[in-house]
C-alpha cells in the first residue's frame, strides 16, 4: 500500500512489512502511530480488517498480522468507574 492511501495514510503499516526482524513490541508502537494517524471517520477495526486483506500475502506468524488480527476484535464500550456522579463536593 502506498502512502497517503485511506486505510494507511503513512504507509506505516506497509513499511512494517519490508523490516527484517521487526518485533510484536516495535510493531505495536508502529500501530500506534497509524491509528494516531486515520481519519476521524474510519473505525480502526475496519482499517485493519482492509489491512489484513490488502497484505493477506504476508506470513500469517508476521508481528504486524498479529496486531492488526487483534485490532479487529472490538473494545468494549467505555463506562465511568467511581463515584455517585450527582454528589455535589463540600467546599
Amino acid at each position: 500500500m502506498a502512502k497517503g492511501e485511506e486505510a494507511d495514510p503513512k504507509g506505516l503499516i506497509a513499511e512494517s512489512f519490508r523490516i527484517d526482524g521487526i518485533t510484536e513490541a516495535e510493531c505495536r508502537s508502529i500501530f500506534l502511530d497509524w491509528a494516531l494517524s486515520l481519519p476521524a471517520e474510519m473505525p480502526a477495526n475496519e482499517a485493519a480488517a482492509r489491512l489484513l486483506a490488502l497484505h493477506q500475502g504476508r506470513p500469517r506468524d508476521h508481528p504486524m498480522c498479529g496486531v492488526l488480527r487483534e485490532a479487529l476484535v472490538a473494545s468494549p464500550k467505555p463506562r465511568r468507574r467511581g463515584g455517585w456522579a450527582g454528589r455535589q463536593r463540600d467546599s
